[in-house]
C-alpha cells in the first residue's frame, strides 16, 4: 500500500475529472458503496474457487458480533448488493459509476498495489447487446479523451450457463487426456473451475491450451446473435476489436459478452480495463433477477500507461503567487487575495517562514513563487498599496513584464489572471 502525494495526486484528480465529465455525457450517475462488506457477499458473487476468494481477500471477524467481514476486492458485488437492497431497479434500469480503493493480498507489481484503485461503470436492468456496446464505447471514449494510444480491445462470449456446462464437460475430458502436461494449479482447478485453466500463463501448457475445445463453438443461436450485435455496433462506430476465444475473466459471475482493453507497454500486467455481462449476479446475491453489464479500470495502470507514453498530465498550479514584502501589508493583502479567490483565481499566498520576524526577503519570496509554478506574481508593496495599486508581474510568458493594477478595479482584471477562465 502506498501514499499518493502532491504533485502526483494532481494527476489522479485530473483523471477523475475527465471520468466525471465523460460519465455525465453518457448519463451514468455516481454510486458510493462501503469499503467493508460481509465476506459472504464476495464468496457468493465471485465464486468460491476464484483466486480472489481463495487467496487474495483481506477478511476478518468483527470483534463485537463475530460477523465475517472483508475489505472489498472489487466493487461490482457491492454495487449489485446496494441496487438489490434499495430496489433501485423498481422504476427501470440504472446506469451507475464508481471510483475508489480496492484491496487484494497479492504480489505487488508494476501498476498494482495491495490497496489499488478502480473506476467502474455498471448498467443494470438492460438486457440488450446495445448496452454491452455502449459500455465498450464509453471506455474507448475515455482512451480518446486521455490521448492513450496502442490500447487494443479483445472480446469474447461466454454464452449462457447451459452452453458453458456442455463446454465444461468437453473441456474437462480434454484436459484429463493431457493430465501429464497440467501444472499443479491446473490440476487443482480441473474439476472446480476448468475454464480458468485456459487463462494460464504457463508456457509449457500453451500449445495444449490452444487446441482445447472452444466455448464459442458451443454457443446457441441466441448467444451468437447477441455477440454479433455487439460486434456490429462496434464496427459501425469504427472501434477495432479482436475475438480472443481464451478470454474468460477472473470472476464466476460473467455470461455472454466479456471484454478487455490491453496494452503491451506495461509488461505482464497488460489489462487496463475489463468487464462484461453478468445477468445472474443480482439474483445470486438475493435480489430479483435482472440483467447487468459493466467494466472496471485500474487507475494506477492507466496513469502508468500515460506516463509510459509520455502524455503530459496537467499539474495543479496556482494562477498567482502573492508576494508580501511587509507584515504591515498583511490585512489588505489577505483581503485582496480572498477577493481574487472569490473571482475564481487560484492564489497561493506567501507565509512567513518559521522563526522569522518578518515575511522574508523579496528574493526568497520570488524563488518560492517560481517553484510554485504560478503564472503571475502579485506584489503588495507599501508604496503601491498607499496609492491603491498592486504590481502584477509575469513569471512565465513574457517573463518579467509587469504593470500596476488598481485594487478598486479588481473585478475587471482578475479574470485575465486565470489559466482556465
Amino acid at each position: 500500500m502506498n501514499d499518493i502525494l502532491p504533485p502526483e495526486s494532481a494527476h489522479w484528480e485530473w483523471l477523475e475529472g475527465k471520468v466525471r465529465e465523460l460519465m455525465e455525457r453518457y448519463a451514468y450517475r455516481n454510486i458510493r458503496t462501503p469499503i467493508v462488506e460481509p465476506t459472504a457477499l464476495f464468496v457468493r458473487g465471485l465464486g468460491e474457487v476464484t483466486d480472489i476468494v481463495e487467496k487474495e481477500m483481506y477478511s476478518f471477524e468483527d470483534r463485537l458480533n463475530g460477523e465475517q467481514l472483508t475489505l472489498r476486492p472489487e466493487a461490482t458485488a457491492g454495487v449489485v448488493r446496494a441496487v438489490a437492497e434499495h430496489s433501485l431497479l423498481y422504476e427501470g434500469g440504472k446506469r451507475l459509476y464508481y471510483m475508489g480503493p480496492m484491496f487484494r493480498h497479492e504480489r505487488p507489481q508494476r501498476g498494482r498495489y495491495r490497496q489499488f484503485h478502480q473506476i467502474g461503470a455498471e448498467a443494470l436492468g438492460f438486457p440488450g447487446a446495445e448496452v454491452d456496446a455502449e459500455l465498450i464505447l464509453l471506455a474507448n471514449a475515455l482512451w480518446r479523451e486521455l490521448d492513450l494510444k496502442n490500447v487494443r480491445l479483445e472480446i469474447n462470449s461466454l454464452g449462457q450457463p447451459a452452453e458453458r456446462k456442455a463446454h465444461r464437460a468437453a473441456l474437462i475430458a480434454y484436459l484429463e487426456q493431457h493430465a501429464s502436461i497440467l501444472d499443479e494449479e491446473a490440476r487443482r482447478r480441473l474439476h472446480s473451475n476448468p475454464l480458468r485453466i485456459l487463462d494460464t500463463k504457463n508456457p509449457a501448457m500453451q500449445a495444449m491450451i490452444e487446441a482445447a475445445p472452444r466455448l464459442i463453438d458451443f454457443l446457441g443461436p441466441e448467444s451468437l446473435a447477441h455477440f454479433s450485435a455487439v460486434k456490429a455496433i462496434l464496427e459501425a462506430n469504427g472501434v477495432e476489436w479482436r475475438v480472443n476465444p481464451r478470454l474468460v475473466r477472473g470472476m464466476d459471475y460473467y455470461n455472454l459478452t466479456v471484454f478487455e482493453f490491453v496494452t503491451d507497454q506495461l509488461g505482464s500486467q497488460g489489462t487496463i480495463c475489463g468487464g462484461g455481462r453478468y445477468d445472474y449476479l443480482i439474483e445470486q446475491i438475493g435480489g430479483k433477477p435482472a440483467p447487468a453489464v459493466g467494466w472496471a479500470l485500474g487507475v494506477e495502470r492507466v496513469l502508468e500507461l500515460l506516463k509510459e507514453q509520455g502524455n503530459v498530465v496537467p499539474s495543479l498550479v496556482p494562477d498567482v503567487y502573492a508576494i508580501i514584502p511587509s507584515s504591515a501589508s498583511l490585512p489588505l493583502a489577505v483581503s485582496t487575495v480572498e477577493q481574487l479567490r472569490m473571482q475564481g483565481v487560484k492564489v497561493q499566498m506567501h507565509a512567513a517562514p518559521a522563526g522569522a520576524d518578518g515575511m522574508g526577503s523579496m528574493k526568497s519570496q520570488f524563488k518560492k513563487a517560481d517553484v510554485s509554478g504560478a503564472l503571475h506574481a502579485l506584489i503588495f508593496g507599501d508604496d503601491e498599496l498607499s496609492r491603491g495599486m498592486v504590481t502584477l508581474k509575469s513569471l512565465r510568458d513574457g517573463v518579467g513584464a509587469q504593470s500596476e493594477k488598481a485594487l478598486a478595479a479588481l473585478a475587471d482584471w482578475a479574470p485575465h489572471l486565470q489559466s482556465n477562465p
